[in-house]
């Protein structure tokens, strides 16, 4: 009985999922993952034999990612943001490659700054953004907030794994934080911000895997921005503290028309994501 080799489950498998309508590169990433390989050694390895023990776990989620659209990260368990690894299951959202730029924004905007700063992230999630911006700026003190147990659960371990020190609290955004006499350098977050209207519109891995929590908002997507915004009024704040928002793309106009209502001196900023869509807002002044 001849061996099957890897190439042959990965034609195999590209050519299943684009049948489905599914990206065949999903093929690579989950075989790489169920072999242990990495991106380095996948090359080498095309014409090597594959088990039929890995064969079939294979065979599998290629076969489940197809027919229910369940993402590839949830197959696998992790997803790469700025260069770490992050684990992501059912209680968090998946990192985005937009999400990044939040933080090389973020990290333009304090510059050299050789003082300890201290950040808060609002509604961490798996603790992407707060985790690698202690992880960035070594000296910072970090807090992140999310209203989720399991997310917070997800974030703790994450935090644990990269070694960076985090201040996790559960609660609705800053509630936790609303009696600090400090005040922050950076108030950042990426907030749900989908109208429910827009539903139907996400694909089906998102929609029926992301949690809602972490998607969908009222008042067309923008009430996390105006419940953060009306809390970040109550809080202490200096000249240079940064509010730095994600935002969706057409949602530019009006998140910054009510940051310079609730914060008239403030200097608002929006900046486009790599496929030249607004996608963050900056704030400063706000004091």
């Amino acid at each position: 009985m001849t061996e099957t080799k890897i190439y042959e489950v990965l034609n195999w498998a590209s050519l299943f999922l684009e049948k489905a309508n599914r990206e065949p590169k999903v093929a690579e990433i989950l075989i790489q993952h169920h072999l242990g390989l990495s991106k380095q050694e996948w090359l080498l390895s095309l014409r090597n034999p594959i088990s039929e023990e890995k064969h079939m776990q294979i065979k599998a989620d290629i076969k489940k990612h197809a027919e229910t659209g369940i993402p590839v990260q949830h197959l696998t368990g992790y997803e790469a943001f700025y260069g770490r690894s992050f684990e992501v299951n059912k209680n968090v959202l998946i990192p985005r490659p937009e999400t990044e730029e939040l933080i090389l924004a973020i990290k333009e905007y304090i510059g050299s700054e050789t003082d300890p700063v201290r950040i808060v992230d609002i509604g961490t999630g798996s603790g992407i953004i707060a985790i690698t911006l202690a992880l960035e700026f070594g000296t910072a003190e970090v807090f992140a907030t999310d209203i989720s147990s399991e997310a917070l659960q997800v974030a703790k371990r994450n935090a644990d794994q990269l070694k960076a020190d985090v201040s996790f609290m559960k609660g609705d955004f800053l509630s936790p934080l609303m009696n600090e006499t400090i005040p922050f350098d950076v108030i950042v977050s990426n907030p749900p911000y989908i109208a429910k209207s827009e539903a139907v519109e996400l694909s089906d891995t998102v929609r029926n895997f992301d949690p809602e929590l972490a998607l969908f908002a009222e008042e067309d997507g923008l009430a996390a921005y105006y419940m953060i915004m009306a809390q970040v009024k109550e809080m202490p704040l200096k000249q240079g503290t940064l509010l730095a928002f994600e935002i969706g793309h057409t949602q530019g106009k009006r998140v910054k028309e009510r940051i310079q209502h609730i914060f008239p001196d403030s200097h608002v900023e929006i900046k486009k994501d790599i496929n030249g869509k607004d996608r963050i807002i900056l704030a400063s002044h706000l004091s």
